[in-house]
């Protein structure tokens, strides 16, 4: 969710941000769909009642998205909007050339995904990249592990792709790593970027964005329910750095998510 978050951020340095991470259940990629729907509505169930009212949901996980939206928007909608993370396989189709879909195994293999590739990109060659250990290797922030996972599905992805759809919000933050094992020859599509702008225009069509007092918001940060800290790992990106002066400056007992 690092880069979703950062790139919320960005956009609206005022807004307050609650990240509800799960480290105890990670990887999600492995679990059912039932169980990964669970996961997601009890984190945002506990970032509900942290903050008391909410004016949106973010869903900033592709596995989580496939699975759970349509009961996290049963149980919070109208009255707070939750916005998916879908993997960006339309501008990543349009130019028509080959293209790949990296992604979890979980995510890999949903109909979700394939409904995607027949929508978006039925008259391009679209070749579908399970990452395995990945998600889990950007988690831990190992640099050999990463490095190891990378490598793996860069193998997987034929030459001739020049277009790689990053379907795990994870991904986003080894981009440079990726793009120099593929040496450069292929674009990277990201959702971040169009998670943070969909977001805002739902908040903005129902009202205004909730801030304590003025200034730079708030991060909290709740890990799998319990208040916390951003994880050392997540310092070790760009996008997590960019959210540790919010996080920061909280009080004892709030966290981010």
């Amino acid at each position: 969710m690092l880069s979703t978050a950062a790139a919320l951020r960005a956009s609206r340095p005022d807004a307050d941000l609650f990240l509800s991470m799960d480290p105890d259940h990670m990887p999600w990629g492995t679990h059912t769909p039932e169980q990964i729907i669970d996961r997601a509505l009890a984190g945002a169930r506990v970032a509900l009642d942290t903050a008391s009212s909410l004016d949106a949901v973010v869903v900033p996980c592709n596995t989580a998205s496939v699975h759970s939206l349509n009961r996290l928007r049963a149980e919070f909608e109208p009255r707070v909007p939750v916005i998916g993370t879908v993997p960006p396989i339309k501008p990543a189709a349009a130019a028509g050339t080959p293209i790949a879909v990296w992604s979890t195994e979980a995510t890999t293999r949903s109909a979700y995904q394939r409904r995607l590739v027949e929508n978006f990109a039925r008259d391009v060659s679209v070749t579908p990249v399970a990452c395995r250990g990945l998600a889990e290797a950007v988690e831990s922030a190992d640099p050999e592990l990463i490095a190891e996972a990378v490598a793996y599905a860069a193998a997987l992805t034929p030459p001739e792709v020049t277009g790689v759809v990053l379907g795990c919000t994870h991904y986003d933050l080894v981009g440079e790593e990726i793009s120099k094992a593929l040496s450069g020859r292929a674009e990277l599509f990201t959702a971040a970027q169009a998670v943070a702008t969909q977001t805002l225009r739902r908040i903005s069509a129902g009202g205004t964005v909730h801030t304590e007092g003025g200034g730079a918001g708030r991060v909290r940060v709740l890990t799998s329910g319990r208040p916390a800290t951003l994880p050392p790992a997540a310092l070790a990106y760009p996008a997590g750095r960019s959210l540790r002066a919010g996080a920061a400056s909280m009080p004892d007992g709030w966290t981010s998510c």
